[in-house]
């Protein structure tokens, strides 16, 4: 063979390898624009509750976070954007709520406020409600902003302090929510909360079906196991377009020095054995989300992220935004 055929040779799988880089990147990477019309769901965090660096944490996965705080590592929240109505609307209320409003207002078509026209709760474990003491006097001090909460969940906020404060001084007011019931938003926008099995020691916890003018989407941040739940899970993602799932650990090694009993979610390696016999378009809806900071999935390019999406899944963050 003639010598001078190999640098061509080469240069052409050099080539063809750079563009299934290009391709597979592509493919991983979810759109981040709003749209100027309809409805849009902003990704606007991933981490579970206590977020990333963890407090306390001596691991490799956090030292360098305290030095080079990332960005993206945030709790998990999401946006909800109507650009013709002209209304945002807020999904947990994390300990970094701060800079998810302002994102969430950054992404807005309009010139509007860091305050949301609505805040939705799952429960009243730290990372999904304590952002709301930031609407208080020491805070942006707001006025009778709606806040949407299942019965358990009002009540804790009504009989407990500081929270109750919100509710006296008007800069909260509850908007009741019940299991399985619709909330219309808007003319585009419909919320269904779904109650799901968790440690509910002041709340219950309800998971969130929102649908848009086109497609639907179910957000269940935290849950015991998939057995557990009243519904059936493979059901339930069959029955709509996109489905941000617990993903709060990888498997039993990031927690090996803790109880399982106490902290009970579905391992990642569980919920794909689980959702392994779902079609590819199935799988392609699963995005999961809520990582512990032990969790490898927050790593781009770690070998679980990779194998997760070889499998079909994807992995929810910061920034992704979903036309509904």
């Amino acid at each position: 063979m003639d010598r001078r055929i190999f640098p061509i040779c080469f240069l052409l799988l050099l080539s063809c390898t750079e563009a299934k880089k290009e391709s597979l990147a592509d493919s991983e990477t979810e759109p981040r624009t709003v749209s100027n019309s309809g409805v849009s769901l902003v990704v606007l965090g991933t981490v579970q509750d206590a977020g990333s660096p963890h407090i306390a944490c001596d691991k490799d996965c956090c030292k360098v976070l305290f030095e080079t705080a990332d960005a993206a590592r945030k709790v998990v929240s999401f946006g909800l954007i109507d650009a013709d109505a002209r209304k945002t609307y807020l999904f947990e209320a994390t300990p970094d709520i701060t800079t998810q409003l302002r994102d969430l207002r950054n992404s807005a078509n309009w010139a509007t406020t860091d305050i949301p026209d609505g805040i939705f709760l799952t429960h009243a474990h730290v990372g999904h409600y304590t952002g709301l003491m930031y609407m208080g006097k020491e805070g942006t001090n707001t006025s009778s902003v709606p806040v949407f909460a299942l019965p358990k969940m009002k009540n804790f906020l009504e009989n407990n302090g500081p929270w109750d404060q919100l509710l006296s001084d008007s800069n909260i007011i509850i908007t009741p929510m019940n299991n399985g019931h619709r909330v219309r938003l808007t003319a585009s926008i419909i919320v269904i909360p779904l109650a799901v099995p968790h440690r509910d020691e002041y709340s219950e916890t309800v998971g969130f079906k929102i649908i848009g003018p086109s497609k639907s989407v179910l957000f269940i941040p935290d849950i015991d196991k998939w057995s557990k739940w009243q519904k059936n899970i493979i059901t339930e993602i069959k029955n709509v377009d996109y489905a941000f799932l617990d993903a709060t650990f990888y498997d039993g090694e990031e927690i090996n020095n803790r109880d399982i009993t106490e902290i009970p979610h579905p391992f990642v390696i569980e919920s794909l054995s689980l959702f392994d016999t779902l079609s590819i378009r199935d799988k392609q809806k699963i995005h999961f989300i809520h990582f512990n900071h032990t969790n490898p999935l927050l790593v781009n390019d770690s070998k679980a992220s990779a194998f997760v999406l070889k499998k079909g899944f994807s992995i929810a963050r910061k920034g992704m935004v979903l036309q509904l």
